[in-house]
């Protein structure tokens, strides 16, 4: 082998070897935001706001609280919809009130879901009546099952959010979290784990991953620094690689960036988008 052969020789083995590296890295393809961290902007001006919002790269935003008030939709969702498309963003998502999951109430939220183009209803939170019966997690699992397979036949998926209180024992030694999964149908309830708030209640969500495989198709991506304090995704202490590692494990489809008071909403947004712009897991 003369030195102009071996040389290509060289060359060409180290670019197979790039290909090959860059073949098995991932990335985020559409970076979601939950519209929760620009809450009072998207008060003051919805449309304005969606289109920074767009502007910044996200191409997918999560409601937080469009659903409050059913007799007053603001936006409508034919609206809102159009202004959606008009920035080139889907809503794969929505929080919903515990209480609009009464079948009075569901019918109306699971039509207004289709116009907007929701693929997921979320809920975040259980009310306060309900859990303080002794059996109150076991019979929110059996509201989302009922809610479940109405938004089901409709073509939609029931998921539930985490804080922290999930992960805290029960009296008789279960987690409440553990409770909704078991209790729940798989096919009618589905986790839009809060990889934050699960950090900071000291559970591996990479676990549940795998216990739980596929039942996790969104999750909130949101930060902690090392004195517990919530911040920018990149900035903290989670190790967002390893967690991201195991997605197809755990069916994520969506993620949605998410800071609850940032001291600049627009800033803090863009810093976790470039973040994840960048990341490869």
């Amino acid at each position: 082998m003369n030195r102009r052969t071996f040389i290509g020789s060289i060359t060409a083995a180290a670019l197979m070897s790039r290909i090959t590296w860059a073949a098995t890295q991932h990335r985020i393809e559409n970076i979601g935001l939950q519209l929760y961290t620009v809450r009072d902007a998207l008060k003051k001006d919805f449309e304005g706001t969606l289109a920074r919002v767009a502007a910044i790269g996200y191409k997918e935003v999560e409601f937080a609280q469009y659903f409050e008030d059913l007799s007053n939709l603001n936006p409508s969702p034919k609206k809102t919809r159009q202004i959606l498309d008009a920035d080139g963003l889907t809503a794969p998502s929505a929080h919903v009130p515990y209480k609009h999951l009464s079948p009075e109430n569901w019918s109306r939220v699971l039509d207004a879901a289709k116009t907007l183009g929701h693929d997921y209803l979320v809920n975040p939170s259980i009310d306060r009546e309900v859990l303080k019966q002794p059996d109150g997690w076991k019979r929110a699992a059996e509201t989302f099952n009922r809610a479940g397979a109405e938004s089901h036949k409709a073509g939609i998926q029931l998921a539930y959010h985490n804080h922290v209180e999930e992960f805290k024992a029960l009296p008789d030694g279960k987690l409440p979290y553990d409770v909704l999964l078991a209790e729940s149908d798989p096919k009618l309830l589905k986790m839009e784990m809060d990889l934050g708030w699960a950090h900071k209640a000291g559970v591996d969500p990479v676990a549940y991953f795998e216990k739980y495989p596929g039942r996790f198709p969104l999750v909130h991506v949101k930060d902690f620094d090392k004195n517990g304090t919530m911040t920018e995704v990149g900035k903290g202490s989670i190790d967002w690689k390893r967690i991201f590692a195991k997605a197809d494990v755990a069916g994520i489809k969506h993620y949605f960036v998410e800071h609850d008071d940032p001291k600049s909403p627009f800033d803090s947004i863009q810093v976790s988008f470039d973040y994840l712009k960048n990341l490869r897991f």
